[in-house]
């Protein structure tokens, strides 16, 4: 197994940590090393909360790098897709999560960290008076076409908004993205009015579906810096101040629309073959209690 040696290089990793950055305990212990990228990275397991977490992280500078142009256009080893291209497809997701957050809060103002090229948005601005914040100059100054100066480019840590100001806060496969997840979590709270909604989507590192591939899981890539379980990210979300929270399992919003939203990947009357997988997926999602998940996708709903 490779030595620690190897992640010490201050142009890539900063130092170790040494605390767990949800509890503070000492108690870290090696799980994995993720070597299936250009970059490999580890990641360690706080043995008093649970929480994952890469260790060392790579620093501002290379996690700055990963988000340019070539992430969004596939021709990096470690890249996302460029939802511009599948809108017509990701809408149906889109705008049923705005119909199902509109059950809770139908108005006000509405931030969502992570907001790529504010596709989300775009369908909340019917709504909502919509902001973002985007860490990628690329996709935030897109972004910005249609909600102007609303859109920060840059993180939690350096954004300009005033606290409660927001009804609605969503976090969509964002918050594994933090290095400081405790941090955030608490800046999100100051920055909802009373009742707010904050919305998470992230992985569930409990889930059998995590424990089965083990370092095998998709989810461990360069990008996600944070790996919780449902126990721990309501633990977190209790102690920042939310109230009342609500799991779903795998999604808020059923089934359907991410069946019509797979239909991008359809070329031919065989491709339908997706819909079986995405079906089981779902339905297998709908096994849980307690701390159990028979999959690892989650959304959460914490209300203020």
């Amino acid at each position: 197994m490779p030595s620690n040696d190897r992640f010490s290089d201050r142009t890539i990793y900063n130092a170790f940590i040494l605390l767990c950055p949800l509890c503070r305990s000492k108690q870290i212990s090696k799980l994995y090393i993720i070597e299936r990228y250009k970059l490999p990275f580890k990641v360690d397991k706080c043995k008093n909360c649970g929480f994952i977490f890469m260790n060392p992280i790579f620093n501002n500078r290379m996690i700055n790098s990963f988000y340019d142009r070539d992430y969004y256009s596939g021709n990096k080893n470690y890249s996302y897709h460029d939802e511009r291209k599948i809108s017509e497809y990701s809408n149906f997701v889109w705008e049923k999560r705005i119909e199902f957050i509109k059950k809770y809060k139908d108005k006000g103002n509405f931030l969502d960290i992570g907001s790529s090229f504010g596709g989300l948005l775009d369908r909340a601005y019917k709504y909502f008076s919509t902001y973002g914040i985007e860490l990628s100059p690329y996709a935030g100054n897109y972004s910005k076409k249609n909600h102007g100066d609303r859109i920060h480019i840059g993180t939690l840590d350096d954004h300009p908004f005033k606290d409660e100001f927001f009804s609605v806060i969503t976090m969509i496969e964002l918050i594994e993205h933090l290095p400081d997840p405790l941090s955030s979590i608490k800046k999100c709270y100051n920055l909802l009015e009373k009742e707010g909604l904050l919305v998470i989507q992230t992985a569930n590192m409990e889930g059998m579906q995590a424990q089965l591939l083990k370092d095998r899981y998709a989810y461990y890539m360069p990008g996600h810096l944070s790996y919780f379980s449902k126990r721990n990210l309501i633990l977190l979300l209790e102690e920042s101040g939310f109230s009342r929270i609500k799991v779903f399992h795998p999604v808020e919003f059923g089934l359907m629309p991410k069946l019509k939203k797979s239909r991008y990947l359809i070329n031919s009357p065989s491709d339908y073959k997706i819909w079986l997988k995405i079906t089981l997926y779902h339905y297998l999602s709908k096994l849980h209690a307690g701390n159990f998940a028979a999959t690892s996708s989650m959304v959460i709903y914490a209300f203020k």
